[in-house]
């Protein structure tokens, strides 16, 4: 192996070979259990960020785990062709060669973004590459390639003949800007600094007026009610009356609704059912009229009278002026709200009435709020997020899925030019066969982008086609991955498609990560300039470092801070593996994989590092199956940094560099037996260097990513060699705390003298004298129940056994004191806290027996090594 690892070459060869010889491919394993996961399909807009390294990296994790551990394992990828976002970016693309999407027309439109797809479901697949994902590019899905595109006409057919689709007038997000519905997933809400005007509308009859407030002026103009709540005493003698809207003259009437909040401002509500989703909801109670002011791009119409013709904002200014003139401005005043924009173009919304297609979603969301109730729902980790999820669903609204673009599934409805009817069907032959009709012509608008993707689990495999083997075999997934931002807007709706369409949940588990932000803990965006390009960190630091990273320094739920510090120290963390086995194989030469043996004759080290090793296994197991990816990264980084490398290689080193063959073999069947599991742990989260390790290990099999999971082993338990090293390993950290404190060099010799606690104690320093004097670096080391010392000595206490070290030449007595006496400190804090907790009567009658027993442990060890210090503090004054 080269000195130091090059992760550009490692990467490209080893996804290259893996890719080649097919490890990613499911099926391989008919016999075994299925394990799958679809791709959160990324857009088609551009290149992956960070947070798609996030997603796809826990993934894969998984993914890569599931497959050492026997499974057939399926991760789906594909892509999203994402409607309004791949339209808008072609768009901005044509505006800069002077011409639109209507110079075009439209097939010829559709081409141009077709090749835009093209070009960066390439750019994705070489994200991926960089990234490692270990995906089955085989069954590759795009959401508007055939086998989706008839299933999405499938379900809209079924759902408009069982009466859940509709075509109707409501309140919708508007973009007057890209001129088409938007969902509310694609609306960002921003603070802005507006008004709050003041007016008065008022009565008929001359008695009075009642005062109203708004935000938006323009939208006056189509006020078609003041509502009151009908238990507010101050309004009691106006309901039914008539008011006299100002500047247009309409006669509108008072009404009574319990809508009203009658406690905020004046109780009193404008209504206006045409540019509100509440005061729509009102005026179909109360059968108002819907009066819209405003065309499709934001300009106001006929309905404005006087203001036809001008932009709203224009509109605002204008009617504003003429309020004041006319004396029904009360006051403005200064007023902060959240207002929506779109996200594509950043115009702000309007609240706009429009004929649209619409899914009910109550009575889908029936059948999904009884599975979670009765426990045969998803399970959502955290758990807490089931909350979230249900909150929704609960108090679901029926949902706009018709857009007015290009780009996407077109709705499979077709009008009749002569009747007007509709005609919804999977083909407009089939359309023509229904009607009888030859001049039919299909909808314009197409799908929003969520009606597609909400099939993704299923029609990826082969839905509704019931002969699917790969729906039969692996529907439902194992889990989705995905972000706390589109619970709503993805998670929910794909299970009320699936409990609809399979009569199954999509998948058994859903985790819920955090979004990734930047070190100040900002939203990244490109108007802060806070942006991480994944593969300017790759280029950089290499894939596993940003993938070890980004995975493990997550708590499921919660938003990931990214600092570039934390990819160096997953570097470091990469550079300490490579080092340490660079170290094994120089040791190992001539090794084969038949050599290794960890049966027989081992010693304390090798036993203990296996029962480490084991522990660590079954730990690791435990942890990613509860996806508990922070709690992972901690264990392998201190087995890996801390038992392996800082200890055992150490301690190796002895055998290694012995004269005992038999004791060397041993040893170098552990250092390889360790080894290769270590890497075979760490391989689902580094797999390209773990992968170029291996490969020089002594091993069997093609690839680590098809080598078996280290499983727990209870032949490989040990507590005696635990025992034994951990004394072994608290001896030498106190020699060496020792010569630190009294600045003492390992590189000169000490000379050691242990007084053991009993015949165990000591039996175990003499059987590993060899580690004790190679680590301790001594000069002479003696050990006894009662030895003999000469002088005064530096001493320090761990559990079983006093260290003396000969102060002649080594120390200042006063400063041994002092040191001595900070310990005595120490050790007063850790008596009293353990004796105040064994006082307390509550602990003792509620801790477990095993806990007690664990304090009263505690309280022996400390008075124990307590009344040793004191001792010794004694002794150096006499």
């Amino acid at each position: 192996m080269p000195t130091t690892y090059d992760p550009k070459a490692a990467e490209d060869k080893w996804y290259r070979y893996w890719i080649e010889n097919e490890f990613f491919k499911a099926g391989l394993r008919p016999e075994a259990e299925p394990y799958s996961i679809v791709i959160p399909p990324p857009n088609v807009t551009g290149m992956l960020h960070i947070g798609h390294t996030l997603v796809n990296t826990l993934q894969d994790i998984l993914i890569r785990t599931k497959r050492m551990q026997g499974y057939d394992t399926l991760w789906l990828p594909g892509t999203d062709h994402a409607g309004i976002a791949t339209q808008t970016r072609v768009e901005q693309k044509l505006r800069e060669q002077g011409i639109s999407r209507y110079d075009l027309g439209r097939e010829k439109f559709l081409e141009q973004v077709w090749e835009w797809k093209d070009q960066y479901a390439d750019v994705i697949h070489e994200q991926w590459a960089k990234m490692g994902l270990s995906l089955d590019y085989s069954r590759e899905r795009f959401t508007l390639d055939e086998g989706m595109s008839h299933a999405v006409r499938h379900v809209f057919v079924k759902l408009y003949e069982k009466g859940l689709i509709y075509r109707g007038k409501r309140i919708i997000n508007w973009d007057p800007a890209a001129r088409t519905a938007l969902s509310d997933i694609e609306v960002e809400y921003k603070e802005v600094n507006g008004h709050l005007y003041h007016l008065r509308y008022p009565l008929k009859d001359g008695s009075g007026y009642i005062t109203v407030a708004t935000t938006r002026p323009e939208t006056m103009l189509g006020d078609t009610a003041v509502a009151v709540h009908p238990e507010d005493e101050r309004y009691t003698d106006m309901i039914g009356k008539t008011l006299i809207l100002p500047i247009i003259g309409r006669e509108i009437p008072v009404i009574a609704d319990e809508y009203v909040d009658k406690e905020f401002g004046s109780g009193a509500v404008k209504i206006t059912p045409a540019h509100d989703p509440n005061d729509f909801e009102v005026g179909l109670r109360h059968d108002l009229p819907q009066i819209n002011v405003m065309d499709e791009s934001g300009t106001m119409n006929a309905e404005a009278g006087p203001y036809q013709g001008q932009d709203r904002s224009d509109a605002r200014k204008a009617i504003t002026a003429d309020l004041k003139e006319q004396g029904v401005l009360i006051s403005i005043e200064d007023h902060v709200h959240q207002v929506g924009h779109s996200e594509r173009s950043g115009a702000v919304i309007e609240p706009y009435l429009s004929t649209q297609w619409f899914v009910k979603m109550q009575p889908l969301a029936e059948e999904a709020i009884n599975a979670q109730k009765d426990g045969t729902g998803v399970n959502f980790v955290p758990e807490r997020f089931e909350k979230t999820y249900m909150n929704w669903i609960e108090n679901v609204r029926d949902w706009c899925i018709s857009r007015q673009l290009w780009w996407g599934h077109r709705i499979p409805a077709w009008y009749s030019e002569s009747t007007g009817e509709v005609f919804v069907a999977m083909s407009e032959e089939e359309a023509q066969a229904a009607s009888g009709l030859n001049d039919l012509k299909q909808d314009e608008d197409v799908l929003d982008t969520w009606f597609s993707s909400n099939l993704w689990p299923f029609a990826t495999l082969g839905w509704p086609d019931e002969t699917s083997s790969d729906l039969a075999r692996y529907f439902p997934n194992n889990v989705l991955v995905t972000g706390y931002d589109i619970i709503y807007f993805w998670v929910a709706r794909m299970i009320f498609s699936s409990q609809e369409f399979t009569g199954k949940k999509p998948f058994k588990d859903v985790l819920i990560h955090g979004l990734v932000r930047d070190a100040e803990g900002r939203k990244m965006s490109k108007s802060l300039g806070n942006g991480i390009d994944p593969l300017e960190v790759i280029e950089k630091y290499g894939a596993d470092a940003l993938r070890y990273m980004i995975s493990t320094g997550i708590t499921a739920g919660q938003d990931l801070r990214f600092r570039i510090e934390k990819v160096e120290q997953a570097r470091n963390f990469a550079n300490k593996i490579w080092n340490a086995s660079r170290f094994a194989l120089m040791n190992l030469e001539g090794v084969s994989f038949e050599d290794i043996d960890i049966t027989g004759d081992l010693s304390t080290a090798d036993h203990w590092i296996l029962h480490r090793l084991n522990e660590t296994s079954r730990e690791i197991t435990r942890l990613i199956d509860a996806y508990e990816y922070g709690e992972t990264g901690r264990v392998l980084y201190n087995f890996i940094w801390d038992d392996l490398c800082d200890w055992y290689i150490e301690f190796a080193k002895l055998n290694l560099y012995g004269t005992n063959e038999a004791a060397k073999s041993k040893t170098q069947s552990v250092l390889a037996y360790t080894l290769d599991r270590t890497l075979r742990l760490i391989h689902p989260f580094m797999p390209f260097i773990s992968e170029e390790i291996w490969q020089h290990l002594p091993h069997e099999g093609e690839t680590i990513t098809l080598a078996a999971w280290p499983e727990y082993d209870q032949a490989l338990e040990n507590a005696e060699a635990v025992a034994e090293m951990n004394i072994l390993m608290d001896i030498i950290r106190a020699v060496r705390n020792i010569r630190a404190e009294v600045n003492v060099p390992m590189s000169k010799k000490v000379d050691l003298i242990i007084k053991a606690g009993n015949e165990d104690i000591l039996g175990i320093i003499q059987r590993n004298d060899n580690y004790i004097s190679r680590f301790c670096n001594t000069s002479s080391f003696a050990a006894g129940l009662n030895p003999v010392t000469e002088g005064k000595v530096m001493s320090a206490v761990v559990t079983g056994a006093e260290l003396l070290l000969p102060l002649s030449g080594l120390i200042d007595i006063d400063q041994e004191i002092a040191r001595l006496e900070k310990e005595v400190q120490t050790l007063n804090s850790e008596v009293e806290r353990v004796e105040k907790k064994l006082s307390n009567l509550g602990f003792v009658a509620k801790a477990p027996a095993k806990v007690i027993e664990e304090e009263r442990a505690k309280q022996a060890d400390y008075s124990a090594k307590r009344e040793k210090v004191l001792a010794r503090i004694a002794e150096l004054r006499g």
